[in-house]
């Protein structure tokens, strides 16, 4: 059926609901691999300096933002195996993530994204739908399961 499928993961509750119905579509073709990518995005000195918290020495966030990128990652790769989840492998990227998921499926030949309908963050405007799920649905290269 599937032979790639990407999951977005946020380590919101619904990433892990989306995790969790890909392993269901993972176990249907014991030849498919689980790549799992979370993204964070860019924080420049001139967003980090807008800030309400101001510390004394400014620094730009991309190393922290990194790091809990990857134990974003890594949770959910011991999510899915507790799942029974297999051949899985996890990625960090940064930037827009509607953009870096789009991207990385384009680079990475996946057959289905699988994502949540809501990250962690929503707004009045993703009301339905949240805006990254949404703007990757409407450019990703392959079908696009929202959770």
């Amino acid at each position: 059926m599937f032979k790639k499928i990407l999951v977005a993961v946020d380590g919101s509750k619904n990433s892990l609901l989306a995790l969790e119905k890909a392993i269901e579509l993972q176990k249907l073709d014991e030849d498919c691999e689980m790549l799992l990518l979370c993204v964070y995005k860019h924080h420049s000195l001139f967003e980090v300096s807008l800030s309400m918290v101001r510390p004394s020495d400014i620094q730009i966030p991309d190393q922290a933002l990194a790091e809990f990128a990857t134990s974003v990652v890594e949770h959910a790769k011991e999510h899915a195996k507790q799942c029974g989840g297999q051949r899985i492998k996890g990625f960090v990227k940064n930037g827009r993530p509607s953009k870096a998921i789009v991207k990385f499926a384009q680079t990475k030949e996946v057959d289905l994204i699988v994502m949540g309908a809501h990250g962690t963050h929503s707004d009045i405007n993703s009301f339905l739908l949240g805006s990254v799920s949404q703007r990757v649905s409407g450019q990703a290269p392959c079908p696009t399961l929202i959770v």
